[in-house]
């Protein structure tokens, strides 16, 4: 912007000497050329660095739920309780439930008794054979009926299936829960497997493989750099943000670890990446990993969109927009626009 500035007062002040000698001369010819020079497009390949953000998770979180629903009759726990394995959690009142048990039992005596007495009246060439199937039929749906209700009712609580810790209690006593909400969020303690989970772009999770290895840096230990490895990639993009997720095994390192906490990692992959390297002088507009360059096209010039991975020093690593390009312009670049005219010097 300054390069502009400064050639838009020595414009001007061309404009106003010439105006002072009373000469016609108001404005640079239209065959003006500006000079420029040009530096060629390398293209070099480097082993894939991936960088990525996230929180650090139990891989045996687990949200628990109740297997049928109901009204919330008591949760014996709270959040950040240490909870034991076979330990009840929560349970629902029993009313509506031990009532539908007692229906299907009463439903199962009445079929028998039916089933009885038709057996009864085909013995004795009353009863045609398709009623006896058809109460034996009955019969065996009213015991299946008494299994389902049982086995329900053995379900109107939730029991720790291992040792771990309550993260969050997401409802209360009282509340009705729908079948499979989540009732408790806990996760595993002990020999529980940290991972931290980070979302990468499409480019990235291609070249990612399970067991590559990552620095991983937590704001909570800020002199401390974990070990990591790729446990884990996701096979679909995440709907709302488009990223793929990654989990990365962590070494704790007997530090103490926690679900929620934020972490930066940097993955080592095994693939190499081509990229083409120009020099940062030629950018001439930039927002964020995106930007432009001018690239010449006989005596006139083409304003071309790149993606940037990143800046080394004086040269930056250009993802796409450079294909099939032999030299940008990096000299002169910020007085072009798309209708400029150049000389190369």
């Amino acid at each position: 912007m300054k390069i502009k500035n400064f050639y838009f007062l020595y414009f001007s002040m061309l404009v106003l000497s010439a105006c002072g000698k009373k000469t016609e001369v108001q404005s640079l010819p239209q065959n003006h050329h500006i000079a420029v020079k040009l530096a060629n497009v390398r293209t070099q390949n480097f082993n894939t660095e991936i960088k990525g953000a996230g929180l650090v998770s139990s891989s045996q979180e687990a949200k628990l739920s109740f297997k049928i629903g109901g009204v919330i009759q008591k949760i014996y726990v709270q959040e950040g309780e240490t909870i034991r394995k076979g330990q009840i959690l929560a349970s629902l009142n029993l009313t509506e439930i031990n009532l539908q048990v007692a229906q299907a039992e009463e439903g199962l005596q009445k079929a028998q008794r039916d089933y009885d007495r038709v057996q009864k009246l085909f013995k004795d060439s009353v009863a045609t054979l398709e009623q006896s199937q058809n109460v034996a039929t009955a019969l065996n749906i009213a015991r299946q009926n008494v299994e389902i209700a049982k086995y329900n009712q053995n379900y109107a609580t939730i029991v720790a299936s291992t040792d771990g810790v309550v993260l969050r209690k997401l409802m209360n006593e009282g509340e009705i829960v729908g079948v499979g909400s989540p009732l408790l969020f806990v996760n595993a303690v002990g020999n529980a497997d940290w991972v931290l989970k980070i979302g990468v772009s499409d480019r990235d999770w291609a070249v990612a493989t399970i067991g590559n290895v990552a620095e991983i840096y937590l704001d909570a230990y800020p002199n401390t750099v974990f070990e990591g490895k790729i446990k884990m990639l996701s096979q679909g993009a995440d709907a709302m943000t488009g990223s793929y997720q990654l989990e990365i095994a962590i070494n704790p390192q007997d530090k103490k670890l926690a679900t929620g906490m934020f972490g930066k990692a940097i993955i080592q992959t095994e693939k190499a990446r081509s990229y083409h390297i120009i020099p940062v002088a030629s950018i001439v507009e930039g927002n964020g990993k995106n930007a432009f360059v001018f690239v010449p096209d006989g005596e006139k010039v083409k304003k071309l969109p790149i993606q940037i991975q990143e800046i080394q020093g004086n040269e930056v690593l250009v993802n796409s927009g450079l294909d099939n390009i032999q030299q940008v312009i990096y000299q002169g670049a910020g007085f072009l626009s798309a209708n400029s005219k150049i000389v190369v010097k």
